[in-house]
């Protein structure tokens, strides 16, 4: 009899789903207290999917229930909202109950953030930050906390911190790359003790995490892991780390890896130049950057350049360089970094604004955002013109771009 009231209750779940309204939310919400599991996860899947506002009461609600299955759903139905495809690519794309659990896949995809504009609830945040510390499994733990990440959530930064106590390793790599995203400065030094953790992938992310938090406490931590690790990544990742963090005390380091054979760590030496911002050091670089042959250290190379003055729109000089690649798929996420930092210098914002009319389209796609981040209100013609471009690629970038600038200086 039980069995047969729930086939009946999963057919009237389904027929509810097929008119795609937000009107029957309140019926389907009313079956996520079914005491069927099987009920309660086809009513959180309708209302996830259904993914209008007025579906986030309701899932927030699903956040509360036991089962594992329905905890990822309704965390990703609320990001879903806020970052339209979510769904379709996070966890729940791959995710199977095996038993009593759940089984799925993480992706390595770590650029999904929902952009400065948007505004998320409180009680989101919090609900999903109560799964990142508390959810039933380390997987629906590893989805709220990258879920956190993706709504940008400062809320949760305490459940984070509270979740890496898990020691699992999926779980606290998902926290530290929320952390990132989130830029919570004050949080980095919570992660003291990771920057020696046993396992790599961990180390590493936290080791990256201190950097973009520039934890300049954690300096000696970071020039000890790499000069006495043997690993390439973790050396690698440490001295990026050190040269996001501006202190002349470094120098010595970044001097002796500027001709060291490893790509990268010569990259990440010539970003320590530059943000030391040492005009002595110009002679130096130049004759670096015309002797490098490799894409990203000659990059970050141009970078230090521009840092230290050469920021004029010269054929053959570094600022056109950067500006150039912006039109290289490989690179141009590279050379766009280095144009957000760059670009805070308002003569470095100037010289990027004329020509723009006689820009690639590629370019004017990129350089929007940058200009969004980090453009003051004579920005603001700028994108404005952007937005109006005759490309409707460029023109969506400019739009999207003006919305985020005026909700950073208005």
């Amino acid at each position: 009899m039980a069995q047969a009231d729930t086939k009946q209750k999963l057919k009237v779940v389904k027929e509810l789903t097929k008119s795609g309204g937000s009107t029957v939310i309140p019926e389907l919400r009313g079956y996520l207290k079914d005491p069927d599991v099987k009920v309660r996860l086809e009513a959180v899947e309708a209302i996830a999917g259904i993914g209008t506002q007025h579906s986030l009461d309701a899932l927030v609600e699903a956040t509360g229930d036991n089962d594992a299955e329905i905890q990822v759903w309704a965390t990703d139905g609320l990001v879903n909202f806020f970052y339209p495809g979510y769904l379709q690519t996070g966890f729940t794309a791959s995710l199977k109950r095996v038993g009593s659990g759940i089984k799925g896949k993480f992706t390595d995809t770590h650029d999904r953030v929902i952009d400065p504009f948007i505004t998320v609830r409180p009680d989101i945040i919090e609900a999903i930050g109560k799964l990142a510390r508390g959810g039933n499994g380390m997987e629906v733990r590893a989805n709220a906390a990258r879920a956190a990440g993706v709504l940008r959530g400062k809320a949760a930064i305490p459940d984070l911190l509270e979740a890496l106590r898990t020691k699992d390793t999926q779980v606290m790599y998902e926290v530290l790359i929320a952390m990132q995203k989130i830029r919570d400065v004050e949080s980095a030094k919570q992660i003291f003790y990771l920057l020696r953790d046993p396992d790599k992938q961990v180390q590493i992310e936290a080791i990256e995490t201190t950097g973009l938090l520039q934890n300049d406490e954690a300096a000696p931590q970071l020039a000890e892991a790499l000069t006495t690790s043997k690993d390439k990544d973790v050396r690698r990742a440490a001295l990026t780390a050190l040269a996001m963090i501006p202190n002349p005390a470094s120098r010595p380091l970044y001097e002796l890896h500027l001709n060291d054979k490893d790509d990268q760590l010569r990259a990440a030496a010539a970003e320590g130049f530059a943000r030391l911002k040492n005009p002595a050091d110009k002679p130096l670089l130049e004759k670096a950057f015309e002797a490098e042959n490799k894409m990203n250290p000659r990059l970050s190379l141009a970078f230090a350049l521009v840092m230290l003055g050469k920021n004029n729109m010269d054929q053959f000089g570094p600022l056109v360089y950067l500006v150039n690649t912006l039109n290289s798929g490989s690179y141009r996420g590279v050379a766009s970094a280095f144009l957000v930092e760059l670009a805070r210098e308002k003569e470095v914002r100037e010289n990027l604004y004329a020509g723009m009319n006689e820009r690639t389209k590629d370019e004017k796609k990129e350089l929007a955002p940058i200009l969004a981040r980090s453009g003051d209100k004579e920005t603001l013609p700028i994108l404005e013109a952007l937005s109006r471009d005759g490309d409707l690629e460029v023109a969506r970038e400019g739009t999207r771009a003006l919305r985020i600038l005026n909700s950073r200086v208005h």
